[in-house]
């Protein structure tokens, strides 16, 4: 190939990466500098300049009890729905991917949350929670037991908020296990019933391990979404009572629009991007080594 042709294979390549780059760095890079310049600094007031504090906003951030409440319920949060809808997702795709009747049906019924707005979801398990009027508290009250306020209460709210995450969440991981088990070679299945093999040994020993790529996704989309629930916390609870359903995200949200704090915004925002961050290599690293991807 001679050099005017290759200079036009890189000219060709690098318009070929422009729209990508141009809407990486407008949406994704220039949003990521921008607000770790802005934790580093105190906005002035009334037309003074912004006066630079270096890490002085971090360290007000972490003496803050509310901030490590919020991260808490965050915690709380991630380890509920995480592995609750993995595995739930997981047990849909192995259950609708068998031989079943109205197979098609079920299948719609497990993704309906999933396309379901999540203003829509959150109004729906708004009537399901209403202390009065709710679905739960009057099949509670069929069954001869008291009410619960599950919104007001700080002891179940959180809990409340999780139930409805994992009803939202599961049927979209199920897609992805399902496609999963679906591109498995039949020939796998016929050889270990050949040599009797037990359908939890064939899971564990064969399907598990090559659904492991998918699981790997599915986690990090998993963990993503932990993060960032705003909307039906603005719709079911807006973060309370008493913060016992505050989240991180929504936390930002109330700092930048309702409190007029963009500095703790996006102090608290670097935070979570460098915990992700963390989070996200060290699952690729160990979970890597246990992934088949043939």
């Amino acid at each position: 190939m001679s050099f005017t042709n290759h200079r036009k294979m890189q000219l060709y390549g690098a318009l070929l990466l422009l729209p990508a780059a141009l809407l990486l760095t407008t949406f994704a890079y220039l949003p990521t500098v921008t607000t770790v310049i802005n934790s580093l600094f105190l906005p002035g007031f009334r037309g003074a300049p912004t006066e630079f504090v270096g890490l002085e906003n971090y360290q007000v951030l972490f003496d803050d009890p509310t901030f490590w409440k919020v991260a808490l319920n965050n915690l709380i949060y991630a380890v509920g729905t995480i592995p609750t809808s993995i595995a739930l997702a997981l047990g849909m795709a192995l259950f609708v991917n068998g031989k079943l009747r109205g197979r098609g049906f079920v299948r719609m019924a497990y993704f309906t949350p999933t396309i379901l707005p999540m203003i829509a979801a959150a109004n729906i398990w708004m009537f399901f929670y209403a202390p009065q009027i709710g679905l739960f508290n009057k099949l509670l009250g069929m069954l001869g037991f008291s009410g619960v306020n599950w919104l007001g209460d700080p002891s179940v709210a959180l809990s409340s908020v999780i139930v409805m995450s994992v009803w939202k969440e599961a049927g979209f991981f199920m897609i992805f296990y399902l496609a999963a088990l679906q591109s498995m070679p039949p020939e796998l299945k016929e050889a270990a019933d050949l040599e009797g093999t037990s359908r939890w040994s064939f899971f564990w020993r064969v399907t598990f391990p090559l659904l492991m790529p998918t699981t790997l996704f599915v986690l990090i989309n998993a963990l993503i979404n932990s993060v960032r629930v705003v909307d039906h916390l603005f719709i079911l609870t807006k973060g309370g009572p008493n913060n016992a359903t505050n989240l991180l995200l929504y936390y930002v949200y109330e700092n930048a629009f309702s409190f007029f704090d963009r500095t703790t915004a996006a102090t608290i925002t670097v935070v979570i991007l460098l915990v992700l961050a963390v989070v996200a290599t060290l699952k690729f690293t160990i979970l890597d080594r246990r992934t088949h991807y043939q």
